[in-house]
């Protein structure tokens, strides 16, 4: 659905953007994941029109970046929750949303239901009436969501979107993001929040001016040291640590009576693991797994970028 090949942004000798490539899916959840000033932003302004690329190509569905001829097909399939909000702050909350919904062609019915609709999802019904410039940043935020999506777009670009947002109302809109998914809508959200990513993004992309990485979120925290199994025994003797060898498992840890075993697969792999150490005598008190977070992962990734 968003496509772009050695995308680049330059502004005058500072580049913000450089060579990016990468492909997100029809119905995917995509995360963008750096520091600030890391180009996310200026990424997701290319892809919506909104600043021209240096160089590159991107498109959105068949319709090309850069091409004057799509921008506006594709501004009609996008929606948009900015950094900055960019309300009418002298309209009420339902006038914003009317206008946006009229900018976009909604008849009288479609305005109305959706009006309502986002609305009492994001819990601004009751202000519905009130001058959006006496709104807190929260309630700013909500109203931005609910624009975005009064055109029912395909695709819905989210730059922080549960900034300014107490943990209610961001829960609110990180299972709105997941139920948009089951809609078959695609998602890009820029975030800097590890967890939020964790929890909503099939796929991230980590960012600092280059794209660093992309994989699920697993495949991210294994490439920072694999995966490990953790097996706590009542005692460790040489008999069972020459099962392990005859395994042919990697890098075996003995600490007291803790094993640490270097592993590819644990669902397949601890079970003879397990299997091997019993036969031997070995008398087994637990058994964990041993991970890197996603915080591992984007702290050495961006650490070994910034070198």
């Amino acid at each position: 659905m968003i496509e772009t090949e050695n995308l680049t942004r330059k502004f005058g000798d500072l580049t913000a953007v450089d060579n990016v490539t990468f492909k997100v899916n029809q119905g995917e959840v995509f995360g963008f994941l750096g520091p600030n000033g890391a180009g996310k932003t200026t990424t997701v302004r290319m892809l919506c029109c909104l600043i021209s690329k240096t160089s590159g190509t991107a498109k959105i569905g068949d319709y090309e970046i850069g091409s004057q001829e799509d921008a506006l097909k594709i501004r009609k399939i996008i929606g948009l929750v900015p950094d900055s909000v960019g309300l009418y702050e002298s309209l009420t909350a339902y006038e914003n949303l009317d206008y946006y919904g009229t900018l976009y062609r909604r008849t009288d019915s479609q305005r109305k239901e959706s009006n309502e609709y986002f609305l009492k999802l994001l819990g601004l019904w009751e202000k519905r009436d009130a001058l959006v410039g006496a709104f807190s940043k929260g309630m700013k935020q909500k109203l931005a969501i609910a624009r975005a999506l009064i055109h029912d777009p395909e695709v819905i670009f989210m730059d922080e979107p549960t900034a300014n947002l107490d943990p209610e109302s961001a829960k609110t809109v990180r299972e709105f993001i997941l139920s948009l998914k089951k809609e078959k809508k695609t998602i890009f959200l820029n975030t800097h929040n590890l967890d939020e990513a964790q929890r909503v993004c099939d796929r991230i992309g980590i960012l600092n001016t280059k794209l660093m990485a992309v994989g699920t979120p697993q495949e991210l925290e294994r490439s920072v040291r694999g995966r490990k199994t953790v097996i706590q025994l009542k005692q460790v003797n040489d008999a069972i640590l020459d099962a392990l060898k005859k395994l042919q498992v990697k890098n075996v840890v003995k600490q007291g009576n803790k094993l640490t075993v270097d592993v590819v697969n644990p669902e397949e792999e601890n079970p003879d693991i397990v299997n091997a150490i019993v036969a031997a005598g070995g008398r087994i008190e637990a058994v964990s797994i041993l991970s890197s977070s996603l915080e591992d992962a984007y702290l050495k990734l961006v650490k070994e970028n910034s070198q």
